[in-house]
């Protein structure tokens, strides 16, 4: 065994749970952005289409760290009983580059995307918003639950899926998460009452229609990173403010974004940064939804895992 290999840190899944809360990933990402760092300069994935998915290389480097997540999205895992995202991660010295630690990266990713959407909605939602519909039965719904519970009393959970045995064993998953909040079934009629609405689906179209959001409800859209696909309708894009992770990534990446801009319904311009948002360059409005719209970056990644190790 080579002394790089015989000096790497295992990190584990459970370790990794142990040593982060979903709290301190949250604020660990809200640190960064508050902190000055502008996604914008992220390094850029590369994403390759191979049969049966796709594989994702994420590097970052901030903070005077580096790593590189090796990602993979394998749309008939669900079917296997199997996580539809999978990664490793290699964190890396930040100036040797020299590999120090590797991560689980499905448990990373299952930890840094709930906490990433719940940072960004602490600057967006109204203070008193408790009642969360969510779109989706997989690990990143259920852990939406979890992360919103951190930022928001949650006071009432329905979630919606197409298979009724997997919306229940979501609907238990997320009893555990938030206990004090009343947890169900529930259908798309349940967004007419909801302050907080969260997509992370695999749906190709719009899941509800425009008219069902309250001007004072604030979504989150994470189900996909492929410019074709969209869950949001683009009327409601347009009639929102929509936070991106960067332009960059939410023009070229973001379906909901791309198509709403294909309709006439928004235009780039309209599009608000997180680094905007978070150095107080432009306010979260307050007289129309606020959507947020992650694709998934590496710095998210990197910010987290460093709080593990």
């Amino acid at each position: 065994m080579s002394d790089v290999i015989a000096d790497l840190t295992l990190v584990t899944a459970a370790e990794i749970a142990d040593r982060v809360s979903m709290s301190a990933a949250i604020r660990g990402l809200q640190d960064a952005l508050r902190g000055g760092f502008d996604p914008e300069a992220d390094l850029p994935r590369t994403i390759q289409d191979v049969p049966h998915g796709q594989l994702l290389l994420m590097p970052a480097a901030i903070d005077g760290a580096a790593g590189q997540k090796f990602a993979t999205v394998a749309p008939g895992n669900p079917a296997r009983g199997l996580e539809r995202i999978q990664a490793l991660y290699i964190l890396l010295d930040g100036e040797t580059l020299a590999p120090t630690a590797v991560l689980d990266g499905t448990a990373l990713t299952s930890l840094r995307t709930p906490a990433m959407s719940a940072a960004v909605v602490d600057r967006l939602a109204e203070r008193d918003a408790g009642d969360l519909v969510v779109f989706g039965t997989g690990p990143q719904a259920v852990r939406h639950v979890e992360a919103l519970q951190a930022i928001r009393p949650l006071r009432t959970v329905r979630m919606i899926g197409r298979d009724t045995d997997r919306t229940m064993a979501a609907v238990g998953s997320a009893r555990l998460l938030a206990p004090d909040a009343q947890i169900g079934a529930g259908d798309v009629s349940d967004v007419r009452s909801a302050d907080l609405v969260v997509c992370a689906t695999t749906a190709s179209e719009p899941l509800f229609p425009a008219s069902l959001v309250r001007d004072d409800a604030t979504l989150v859209a994470i189900g996909s990173h492929e410019p074709q696909k969209a869950e949001l309708d683009p009327a409601l894009v347009g009639r929102s403010q929509v936070v991106v992770e960067s332009r960059r990534v939410g023009l070229s990446e973001a379906g909901d974004v791309i198509r709403a801009i294909a309709a006439g319904d928004l235009h780039e311009g309209d599009l608000v940064t997180q680094h905007e948002l978070f150095t107080g360059a432009v306010p979260a409005a307050s007289d129309r939804p606020r959507i947020v719209k992650t694709c998934g970056m590496g710095w998210q990644d990197l910010a987290v895992a460093r709080l593990a190790l």
